[in-house]
């Protein structure tokens, strides 16, 4: 048995492998940003996955950033979602929605002609990923201080949803440049009050976030995603081992059952993701562009407990099945990652339709 055949726990969770799926945005919830069918589909697929972590879900209409992205604050939502997981688990699969606010990265356009919110009204660098015609991220609106505790709820309200609908865990996106994200970093983070400024202030709104989900969900339940390069929507800090470290050892305390880390190797190291393992005694999960044999040798060196792959299980509904045979891998095709119907989404081969196709 592999190292990634190896089943691994989150809390008292036993899950079977420690392939986990990666969060994916695919934009294809096109009513009521409720999933539906081909979500249903699509998930069931790859419920041979340790753990599914859904796309990212948004708790709010204001933490929406992309077209036709779920959400997970309305009835409709709860219910399309209640399909899918129901579909996975009779497949035999776990599975936890990524709960989300995208904060800047956002257009007026996707916000009823509102700004978009942020800690400080500083606009990220680039062009606001698919609506056209293109044009720059706008200059977003600083949050007031009390509007914070409203953002609270709103996650309160969704991990309230995600526990109706039937999931395993829930995960608080806090990467990739959105909006947790930019409160931890103080390149984008300029504030004056008690959410700003040094390392414990930028991290008390997802320190409040994850206390209060910590009311309605058991920790164990309770996932952090983290992204220490800092390499996404103009994010940058001026250190970011200590920031992260801070953050960890706050998870650490709270015991919560898992962070989900999107870092590279570099010389097959994880740079900060190695400092934070020997704070977070929790189940870590790592991620970024690793192969197969990546992820065995970081296994098998303890520096994580399960490695996740986002694109390659895209292509490949049935990875794990896949790494467990050695067998070749579908290769992904790029231009159908976010059509507009099952294409590129539903129609890749798992091994026994191959099979039976030769």
């Amino acid at each position: 048995m592999t190292q990634l055949q190896k089943p691994f726990k989150i809390g008292s969770v036993t899950l079977p492998n420690r392939v986990v799926m990666a969060p994916l945005t695919r934009m294809r919830a096109f009513h009521g940003r409720a999933p539906g069918d081909l979500q249903v589909t699509h998930y069931r697929q790859r419920a041979g996955a340790g753990l599914i972590l859904t796309e990212a879900t948004s708790v709010s209409p204001q933490g929406v950033g992309y077209p036709n992205t779920p959400g997970i604050w309305s009835d409709e939502q709860v219910a399309g979602w209640k399909r899918v997981t129901e579909a996975v688990h009779a497949a035999g699969g776990h599975i936890a929605v990524q709960l989300w606010h995208v904060g800047r990265i956002s257009d007026p356009e996707l916000l009823d002609g509102q700004l978009p919110v942020a800690p400080s009204a500083i606009a990220p660098e680039g062009q606001v990923a698919v609506l056209r015609p293109k044009r720059d991220y706008t200059v977003p609106r600083a949050l007031e201080t009390a509007e914070i505790a409203g953002i609270v709820q709103d996650f309160v309200k969704a991990a309230r949803n995600a526990k109706a609908a039937g999931f395993d865990f829930i995960e608080v996106h806090a990467a990739n440049g959105y909006l947790f994200d930019q409160f931890l970093h103080d390149g984008s983070n300029q504030r004056t009050d008690q959410y700003g400024g040094s390392i414990e202030n930028r991290a008390r709104f997802l320190l409040e976030v994850l206390d209060a989900l910590a009311q309605e969900w058991p920790v164990e339940r309770i996932g952090v995603h983290l992204n220490p390069m800092s390499n996404t929507h103009s994010m940058h800090d001026s250190d970011p081992v200590a920031l992260f470290s801070y953050v960890a050892q706050q998870i650490e305390a709270r015991k919560l059952g898992f962070i989900f880390s999107r870092e590279e190797l570099k010389d097959g190291v994880l740079p900060i993701g190695q400092h934070l393992r020997k704070i977070y005694s929790g189940t870590y999960i790592a991620n970024d562009g690793m192969s197969q044999q990546d992820a065995e040798a970081l296994l098998a060196r303890g520096a994580a407990d399960a490695v996740a792959f986002g694109r390659v299980f895209i292509a490949n509904p049935d990875l794990p099945a896949r790494f467990a045979q050695g067998a070749p891998l579908n290769p992904l095709n790029a231009s159908t990652i976010y059509s507009a119907d099952a294409t590129g989404y539903n129609d890749y081969p798992a091994l026994d339709a191959e099979t039976a196709a030769a």
